[in-house]
């Protein structure tokens, strides 16, 4: 199957074409976002990130903020310091610049203040998005694809429908030889015994089981009871009890394929092989996505049982209910009724081939409804103290 897209100088391609200013830290901030809302097509990703961090947080950070700025969706990138931070722009810089894609980077101490800075950065920018605009739509093949796939508010429909539907339409994909992730480590505690069966790599398997007790001991280590925030309140109202349960419907987005391997907080997925990962990441969901597409996800997948307006900077977000009167509620922010399995009786392959035409149509181009209403929320994952 060929969908259309841009092809990328480094044999990727992407189903954006996106504008991306960095900023290097939460100092780079404010000034990344001003330099961005000066020109059409460019979008920022402002953090608390980015100082006085340490060891493997401070790595998973670089990680994540690279992992973006290398995603096919983005034709262009502006990095923009502080000059005096942990995470220096020329770092950022230097993991992308491989890609091909047109890439600078302005430092605000050097150029004498903020005013300077977004003078300079908007003509950088110019200059970026003009060489972004040559990029032309091809065809690729559907292959290339890689869907993340996330659950948020969620409620017992997620598990019944929502999910299930997702699970379909994964198995679609990597059926035409695509990728999918699996992430939400948390929302796996009490199915872990159930995934791990599908890990046909030894090492992958124990690295997985690895992943969910570390999140255990984490909060052990913490003095906390993951039950004060899993399920959340709304989790609860919406009918969920236990963190098992949740996650029991959790893992039906993974559909019925085995895993190829597992991956850390925004690690690449190995462009040699395709097919069904788990990355770990915790169950909020913004920084699940953000994790999934650093990785190199194009498209996320989104099931909601209470409802969630969340978008992405620079993927487009599926958003689809199992709960029909979410759907009736929230339709403004919801692309795909998956509650028609409910009340109108249709299989869940029926709709998980509904939800797969329409990661094709939105791959070629179709706007997602957090796409049209503007939604760009961005969150990175933080595994440390700051320092």
């Amino acid at each position: 199957m060929r969908i259309r897209g841009y092809a990328r100088e480094n044999g990727s391609f992407g189903i954006r074409n996106h504008i991306l200013v960095i900023p290097a830290s939460v100092c780079a901030s404010e000034t990344a976002s001003r330099i961005a809302s000066r020109v059409d097509g460019a979008v920022a990703i402002p953090h608390q990130h980015g100082c006085c961090q340490v060891g493997a947080d401070l790595v998973q950070t670089i990680r994540t903020l690279i992992g973006f700025g290398r995603n096919p969706n983005v034709g262009g990138v502006l990095v923009v310091g502080l000059g005096c931070e942990g995470i220096q722009a020329n770092i950022i810089s230097d993991g992308i610049r491989d890609t091909g894609k047109p890439i600078e980077t302005v430092i605000i101490q050097d150029e004498g203040g903020t005013p300077n800075t977004i003078e300079k950065g908007v003509k950088l920018l110019e200059k970026i998005a003009e060489k972004a605009k040559e990029a032309i739509l091809s065809e690729f093949d559907i292959n290339e694809l890689i869907l993340g796939l996330e659950c948020g508010g969620s409620d017992p429909t997620s598990g019944i429908t929502a999910n299930p539907v997702i699970g379909a339409a994964s198995d679609i994909l990597i059926g035409h030889g695509g990728s999918c992730i699996l992430s939400e480590t948390t929302e796996v505690i009490g199915a872990e015994h159930l995934l791990e069966k599908r890990f046909h790599d030894e090492k992958a398997r124990r690295r997985f089981l690895e992943m969910v007790d570390d999140v255990e001991k984490k909060a052990v280590a913490m003095g906390s009871d993951l039950r004060g925030t899993q399920p959340t309140p709304g989790n609860i109202e919406g009918g969920l009890t236990t963190i098992e349960e949740k996650s029991l419907g959790c893992m039906f987005k993974a559909g019925e394929s085995d895993f190829e391997g597992v991956l850390e907080y925004g690690e690449q997925l190995p462009s040699s092989k395709k097919g069904l990962y788990f990355m770990d990441t915790p169950g909020e969901d913004i920084d699940s996505i953000t994790g999934m597409i650093a990785g190199g996800a194009q498209i996320i997948v989104f099931s909601t049982g209470r409802g969630t307006p969340t978008g992405s900077p620079i993927a487009p977000v599926i958003k689809l209910t199992g709960n029909p009167e979410t759907y009736r509620r929230m339709k403004v922010n919801i692309d795909l009724n998956a509650g028609s399995v409910i009340s109108e009786g249709k299989t869940i392959k029926e709709v998980g081939r509904d939800l797969f035409d329409m990661i094709v149509e939105v791959s070629n181009g179709k706007l997602v409804k957090a796409e049209e209403l503007g939604h760009r929320e961005f969150g990175i994952y933080r595994i440390g103290a700051t320092f």
